[in-house]
């Protein structure tokens, strides 16, 4: 992305007046916004690749881990539903997890049918040892803000969150014909830019 985005056209071409301050110094926030959505991505890749795991199964030993720090205990249908996916995806997607050592099952004492999740030991240390370092920066700058500041950076980002998971126009109608929403591609409405 260039510093200069003068070359683009001005005229109805984007969704904020370039010739409006307060627009213009929300634009900068916004852009802030996609900057740090980039390089958490990259973070993200990076332990991806470090851990030789994919996307999801990152988001899934993310989650046993936030559940085990919380003292709640998954299943395979919390994980379905975190991480919006059938319950055929979770079983191949739990499968995987438990073959290459990340999670380990236990079945659930009350019934003897369901199954308690939990991420393993070497997970753990995995993790804390990919984004150990990164997370202990991350929060060194949130507590260089104000209690006022931390509040309304808060606000915004859940703000910001609700407005990204707002169904857009026609994806109702491409979900029900099967779209892809892992392509965003495959779903005839562009995304919103931010």
């Amino acid at each position: 992305m260039s510093d200069d985005e003068s070359i683009f056209p001005t005229a109805g071409a984007y969704w904020y007046d370039q010739q409006n301050a307060e627009q213009s110094a929300a634009r900068d926030v916004l852009l802030a916004v996609r900057r740090f959505r980039v390089a958490d991505a990259i973070m993200r890749r990076r332990a991806q690749a470090l851990m030789r795991i994919n996307e999801t199964d990152l988001m899934a030993i993310r989650h046993l881990i936030a559940c085990e720090r919380s003292q709640n205990v998954a299943s395979p249908r919390d994980i379905s539903e975190f991480l919006n996916i059938s319950s055929a995806a979770t079983a191949k997607l739990l499968s995987r997890l438990e073959a290459s050592g990340h999670i380990r099952r236990e079945v659930n004492p009350r019934d003897g049918r369901g199954q308690f999740l939990f991420a393993t030991t070497e997970s753990h240390e995995e993790m804390r040892r990919t984004l150990g370092n990164t997370h202990e920066e991350m929060i060194a700058v949130a507590l260089d803000l104000t209690r006022d500041q931390q509040g309304a950076v808060v606000h915004f980002l859940d703000a910001m969150s609700a407005i990204a998971v707002v169904p857009l126009d026609g994806e109702a109608s491409a979900l029900s014909k099967g779209a892809d929403l892992a392509h965003p591609e495959a779903v005839a409405p562009p995304s919103r830019a931010v």
